[in-house]
């Protein structure tokens, strides 16, 4: 069976240390930034990392294929969506980990869904340090999504009394909400 290789679009901060997360409970990386700082950092810090979105698409196996998207919320998500959603195949994952609003979720998540491509508006507590070494996750959007999701999303995840802090909150922009609300 084929190992899945994970993307992350954005290696800022946050996007690093999930991406060593993922890295250091046996995922399979790739990741993308636009910022030349985020790239050497990423890169010193051992990610492999693709020189422009269209080599990073090509790199995730197998289908569907699952992009973690962190960006800041707001224009840079759309754009990423955007820039994304003309490359996505029908089926394909996109989790946005951001701080965005719940309402833009839900709108984002129709929006892709006509394309078939499915969002999972996901809340990532914890800042930096959970980040790197295990957030409280609320997972969002399509169930079946979040059904394939879940295996990664709860392997990084903090733990308590042993179980993971990850769950699916509902569909649309129902993880946003949540992290709204826990914030």
């Amino acid at each position: 069976m084929q190992k899945t290789v994970i993307g992350i679009l954005g290696l800022g901060v946050m996007g690093r240390n999930l991406a060593l997360n993922l890295r250091d409970h046996g995922h399979d990386v790739r990741g993308f930034d636009r910022d030349a700082e985020a790239v050497r950092r990423a890169r010193e810090a051992g990610i492999g990392v693709e020189d422009d979105l269209d080599a990073l698409l090509e790199a995730l196996s197998p289908a569907p294929r699952i992009v973690l998207l962190s960006v800041p919320a707001g224009d840079a998500v759309d754009a990423a969506l955007g820039d994304l959603g003309e490359r996505l195949d029908p089926g394909d994952i996109i989790v946005d980990s951001g701080n965005s609003h719940f309402g833009d979720t839900g709108r984002r998540t129709a929006a892709l869904a006509e394309r078939g491509i499915h969002l999972a508006g996901t809340g990532v507590s914890g800042g930096e340090e959970g980040a790197r070494h295990g957030p409280s996750i609320m997972a969002g959007g399509d169930e079946a999504a979040c059904a394939r999701l879940m295996p990664v999303l709860t392997s990084i995840a903090a733990r308590f009394n042993d179980e993971p802090c990850c769950a699916w909150m509902g569909p649309g922009g129902a993880g946003h909400f949540v992290k709204m609300v826990h914030n």
